[in-house]
C-alpha cells in the first residue's frame, strides 16, 4: 500500500472524527436549551434571560437577581432538571452498553427485566409498610435490591459456557415478564390507595429530586462512564463480533461481566431515585448509533446526550401538557418511544 494512499485514509479518518465532535457539540447545545427551558417551564413561567442570570449566579457569579427567582430556579426547579439529565443520559448508555453487548438494538435494562425488577421492590416496600423505616430511604432501597438480584440472575447465565447473547436476552424477557407479574400481584392485594400509590412510582417522577440523591447518582454515573470509556476499544471490537473481538486479544467473556454489572449498577441506582422511565435506552442509542456509528469514542457519549436531551424534552412536555399539575414523565417518554420503536422495527425490515 503506497504511502499516499495510507495519507489519505487518515486524513478521511480525521475529517470523519471531526464531524463527529461537531455533531456532539450541536447536540450539547440542543441539550443546554432544553435544560434551560426546563428550568424556566412551570406554574410560574420564567422568561430565559432571568433563568439565565440565576443559573449565573447559582455559579458564583456577583449579578443582580430577584430574589424570588434565584429561590424557584435553585431550590426548587435545578435539581429537578439536572436529574433528568443525568437520569436520560444514565439510560442511554445502559441501553448503548446493553445492544453493544447483546449485539441487538431493541436491547437494553428495561426490556432485559431489570426495571421492572426494581418496581416489583419498591411496590413490595410499600406493601410491607418500609419495614419501619422512611419511606423517602426504604423504597428506594427495595428498588436497588431488587434490580440487582434480577442482575445477579443475569450475571449466572453469563459466567455459563456456551450461553450466546441470544439466550441471554430470552432470559432478560422472561425476568420482565416474571417481576411484571409479581408487581401485578402486589397492586391486586393492595388496599386502592396504596395501589394508586404504587401506580405513580411506576410511572415515574422526578418530583423528588434533591441535591443529595443527585450527588449519589451523579458520582455513580461518573464513575460508570469513565470505566465504560476505558473500554472502549474492546467495546468497539465486540460490535465486529465475538470471534472477531477475541482473535484481537478481548477476553469477552470478562468484558460480558464487567458491562452488565456496570449497567446493572447505574440501573439500579437511578431507577431507585426516580422510578421506571422506559424507551429512552431503546431510542436514544439508536438515534445515536444512526448519527455517529460504532465507534464507541463517539457513540458512548452521544448516547448520553441523547438520552439527556430526550428526557429534558420529556420533562418540559410533562409541565405544559397539563398547566399547573404534575404529568408523570414516565408516560410521556412512552408516547414518544413507541412512535419511534415502530418506526425502527420498520426501518430494520427494510
Amino acid at each position: 500500500m503506497s504511502s499516499s494512499t495510507i495519507s489519505n485514509a487518515i486524513a478521511l479518518q480525521r475529517k470523519s472524527e471531526q464531524r463527529r465532535w461537531k455533531t456532539l457539540l450541536l447536540i450539547g447545545a440542543l441539550l443546554l436549551l432544553t435544560f434551560v427551558m426546563d428550568i424556566a417551564t412551570g406554574p410560574s413561567m420564567l422568561d430565559v434571560t432571568s433563568v439565565t442570570y440565576a443559573l449565573l449566579h447559582f455559579v458564583g457569579f456577583p449579578l443582580q437577581v430577584d430574589p424570588t427567582t434565584v429561590v424557584i430556579v435553585e431550590n426548587l426547579r435545578l435539581p429537578i432538571a439536572v436529574m433528568a439529565v443525568i437520569v436520560g443520559g444514565s439510560l442511554g448508555m445502559g441501553g448503548a452498553e446493553m445492544q453493544t453487548l447483546l449485539n441487538n438494538p431493541m436491547a437494553s435494562p428495561y426490556t432485559l427485566g431489570m426495571a421492572a425488577a426494581a418496581g416489583f421492590g419498591a411496590a413490595l416496600m410499600l406493601y410491607i409498610g418500609s419495614l419501619g423505616l422512611n419511606s423517602d430511604y426504604a423504597v428506594p432501597l427495595g428498588a436497588f435490591v431488587c434490580c440487582m438480584l434480577s442482575a445477579s440472575f443475569l450475571f449466572m447465565l453469563a459466567m455459563m459456557r456456551h450461553i450466546s447473547s441470544g439466550q441471554l436476552i430470552l432470559a432478560g424477557i422472561a425476568l420482565l415478564f416474571l417481576f411484571q407479574s409479581l408487581l401485578s400481584l402486589v397492586q391486586f392485594i393492595s388496599s386502592p390507595e396504596l395501589s394508586q400509590q404504587i401506580l405513580f412510582w411506576l410511572f415515574g417522577s422526578l418530583s423528588k429530586a434533591t441535591w443529595t440523591n443527585l450527588a449519589i447518582i451523579g458520582t455513580v454515573i461518573f464513575a460508570s462512564f469513565t470505566v465504560l470509556m476505558g473500554d472502549a476499544w474492546k467495546l468497539t471490537a465486540l460490535r465486529m463480533g465475538e470471534e472477531r473481538a477475541k482473535s484481537l486479544g478481548v477476553d469477552v467473556a470478562k468484558l460480558r461481566m464487567k458491562i452488565l454489572f456496570i449497567v446493572a449498577l447505574m440501573t439500579a441506582t437511578v431507577t431507585s431515585f426516580v422510578g421506571i422511565i422506559g424507551f429512552i435506552g431503546i431510542v436514544a442509542p439508536n438515534i445515536a448509533r444512526m448519527i455517529v456509528g460504532e465507534d464507541q469514542r463517539f457513540f458512548l457519549p452521544l448516547s448520553f446526550l441523547v438520552g439527556a436531551f430526550l428526557l429534558s424534552s420529556a420533562s418540559v412536555l410533562s409541565k405544559v401538557i397539563v398547566p399547573g399539575a404534575l404529568f408523570p414523565i414516565g408516560i410521556v417518554t412512552a408516547i414518544i418511544g413507541v412512535p419511534f420503536f415502530f418506526w425502527l422495527i420498520i426501518a430494520r425490515r427494510r
